[in-house]
């Protein structure tokens, strides 16, 4: 018999996640699926010629270990157009392979044993394990229910003498919800003259509907000052797979993700960054999206609107939540396997974004599809 060594598992609760979970029942329902989060329609050709490109150039080998110059450059140029603030591409800007790379790298930079992170909830599922791996306690605050938003009130009577991060999602996963620039400020006033940095997770930055500006706390002159956000090409350019992101933070903290980042990972994708250089120089190729995913997010609420579903407002990102309170009461994890099996299709329950699984009757509906796509999910919903 083979001798097996005792490993106690440093994340005993953690298994598959939720999204390769619903995607392989959906694959082995033969259902739409509009639970993970991923285009099905098509990368830009001009882009995919610029990797290509790049590639046959010779551009195969190691990039620089903070980010390609060049692509650095054009997102110093992007961020400080947008945010009215001068940033830096040595000093301010690391690439990353991916937002949830970048995520991690800047937990490991701050978080030491037994330090507090503020979670608000429901909250990307990468957030309360990458504190705990590195020491950390995460600290869950639920948004309110009645309009997902943040209670600034219960975030400041959370913080203690341990209290660290606080970790912020604007455009907001899973809820479609966004911070307001008064948000902001309550934040700022939160955590004035006290040692907590913030960790803003802004990967949907471009995906803002109804003419409302996009609140970064890069925009914001003091929060900036303790900030470190992070951004995706996958979600922004609609490639999820290339993983492809960058933070930016301060000097002092920039110095610190990338030592772990140079540990982590090294360096990203070198053709792929040369061709997002190129790209970025022209700003509509990103400046589009408000309105490209505002069609989708419209067409797919009209179309669901004679259903038994209620739709929950969805200010930015391209999820759609909706609420099955009239027509069922079962715990939101059994409805999205039920509607995946019986229905074949495919959604992500809500409950799994909380750390007490709390229970709100909804589900989350990916809308960044052919609007074919969302025609034929929306059939099945107005049917139940």
């Amino acid at each position: 018999m083979e001798d097996t060594l005792s490993l106690e598992s440093k994340l005993p609760d953690v298994g598959t996640t939720i999204f390769s979970v619903m995607s392989a029942l959906a694959q082995e329902h033969n259902a739409l699926n509009l639970s993970q989060g991923f285009p099905d329609f098509p990368v830009s050709p001009e882009l995919i010629d610029r990797i290509h490109y790049w590639m046959k150039q010779g551009a195969n080998q190691y990039a620089p270990m903070p980010g390609l110059p060049a692509l650095r450059q054009q997102i110093a140029k992007k961020c400080s157009d947008a945010y009215n603030h001068h940033f830096d591409a040595d000093q301010h800007i690391t690439v990353t392979p991916g937002g949830t790379a970048a995520l991690y790298a800047a937990i490991v930079a701050v978080i030491r044993q037994g330090e507090e992170v503020i979670v608000i909830e429901p909250a990307y599922d990468s957030y309360a394990p990458a504190i705990r791996l590195n020491g950390g306690i995460p600290v869950p605050i639920g948004l309110r229910k009645s309009d997902f938003k943040v209670d600034w009130q219960k975030v400041a009577a959370a913080i203690s003498d341990n209290t660290r991060m606080i970790i912020i999602n604007t455009p907001h996963n899973p809820t479609g919800s966004i911070l307001l620039q008064e948000d902001l400020e309550q934040l700022a006033t939160i955590i004035r003259e006290k040692d907590i940095f913030i960790l803003s997770d802004e990967v949907y930055e471009h995906i803002i509907f109804d003419g409302e500006p996009h609140q970064s706390v890069l925009a914001h002159a003091e929060l900036r000052e303790k900030s470190m956000a992070v951004f995706s090409f996958g979600k922004t350019f609609h490639a999820t797979g290339w993983k492809t992101g960058y933070v930016v933070a301060p000097a002092y903290l920039t110095k610190e993700i990338r030592k772990v980042h140079q540990f982590m990972v090294f360096s990203v994708n070198t053709p792929l960054q040369f061709a997002l250089a190129d790209y970025l120089q022209e700003p509509k190729n990103y400046q589009s999206l408000p309105a490209f995913y505002q069609q989708k997010r419209d067409l797919f609420q009209q179309l669901v609107k004679p259903s038994r579903f209620q739709i929950v407002p969805c200010k930015g990102t391209y999820f759609q939540l909706l609420s099955y309170k009239q027509i069922s009461d079962l715990p939101d994890t059994e409805m999205a396997e039920w509607l995946t099996k019986e229905h074949k299709l495919a959604s992500i329950p809500i409950s799994v974004f909380f750390s007490d699984k709390r229970q709100d009757s909804v589900l989350r509906f990916c809308f960044a599809k052919s609007d074919e796509t969302l025609q034929k999910a929306a059939e099945i919903l107005c049917k139940i």
